[in-house]
């Protein structure tokens, strides 16, 4: 895996490098306290943009109305019993085709810079990380940023925030495979959940299996310490699988506009808390996202000094 960046010598975040692998290995056998990496997991559409990320860039390149390209998608793959997201991620490219505009990896990512974010997204990764340095009373606090999207990798990659994610899973075409680009990963509601594992074990490459066991004091960053952030029905699988393992998560929604589907998943325990997609430094989300951190990072001290005392147990023996 990547080398972690401590927050105490480091405020802000940038591009990491592709993260490798973590074999496995235990606390007891470290000459230090090794869970002290702070995950923040996010979904994208609808919980860092307002909008289906298509909207802004694609679909208007192609002239189509978003309402009644998500309307024909939708019955195309009620119709054929497929999966709605393969079905969009051909039906956009047969569009495209059909008005013959040629759109290639390179435009995608390209068209990421239009993509709109919510109010203070931007600053969020640098208030975030100035708020752990200043709380964090254990040396070497690390802070990660995860991207879980059923949304497209190459139009992420042309987004402002890009680089302070630690890593992205998105869905991805897969380009010279035909003659239309190709789907080559698609991340379902459900399909979510195993990058969390991948998350919490530390094998973020998708070439390696993550079936194999793993015992819980070998993986490196515990449910414990990460917060998914989500804002409705797709995210419930993800929420669930955090929360029963020990994690958290917040539910967002557009501000100004209806609650209810927070209420709903507050109300049916799939979030700690929930907030208007505000990310700027006092809004209702920066104060519940802060409260939790601030439990994360006490639970990190408490795991740390109960660390020290079973190893000076072990080298001095019960006298």
């Amino acid at each position: 895996m990547a080398e972690q960046t401590s927050l105490r010598s480091s405020r802000g975040s940038g591009a990491s490098p592709k993260p490798q692998a973590a074999g496995p290995s235990t606390s007891a056998s470290k000459s230090s306290f090794g869970k002290k990496t702070i995950a923040l997991v996010y979904d994208f559409d609808g919980t860092l943009s307002p909008r289906p990320m298509q909207e802004y860039t694609f679909l208007p390149k192609i002239g189509e109305d978003p309402k009644t390209f998500w309307r024909e998608c939708n019955r195309i793959a009620r119709e054929q019993e497929a999966d709605p997201l393969i079905t969009y991620m051909h039906l956009m490219y047969q569009k495209a085709k059909a008005r013959n505009v040629r759109i290639d990896r390179a435009d995608l990512v390209a068209l990421g810079r239009d993509v709109e974010l919510f109010p203070g997204v931007e600053a969020w990764f640098g208030e975030i990380a100035e708020y752990i340095r200043i709380r964090a009373e254990s040396q070497g606090v690390a802070l990660r940023h995860y991207l879980i999207s059923s949304g497209l990798v190459e139009i992420i990659e042309g987004t402002r925030i890009r680089p302070h994610f630690h890593n992205v899973f998105a869905s991805e075409y897969w380009f010279e495979a035909y003659d239309l680009p190709y789907p080559k990963r698609v991340i379902t509601d459900t399909g979510k959940t195993q990058y969390l594992f991948r998350i919490n074990k530390g094998i973020e490459s998708l070439g390696q299996s993550i079936n194999e066991h793993m015992p819980e004091d070998a993986r490196p960053i515990p449910f414990s310490n990460m917060i998914y952030f989500g804002d409705g029905d797709t995210d419930v699988p993800s929420m669930a699988v955090m929360r029963k393992n020990g994690g958290h998560a917040i539910a967002v929604h557009t501000p100004g506009k209806s609650r209810t589907k927070c209420v709903d998943l507050f109300k049916a325990g799939r979030c700690d808390f929930f907030a208007p997609a505000d990310y700027r430094r006092g809004s209702e989300l920066f104060r519940r996202t802060t409260l939790l951190i601030d439990r994360i990072l006490a639970n990190i001290r408490l795991e740390e000094e109960a660390w020290r005392l079973r190893r000076g147990i072990e080298r001095k023996g019960a006298d």
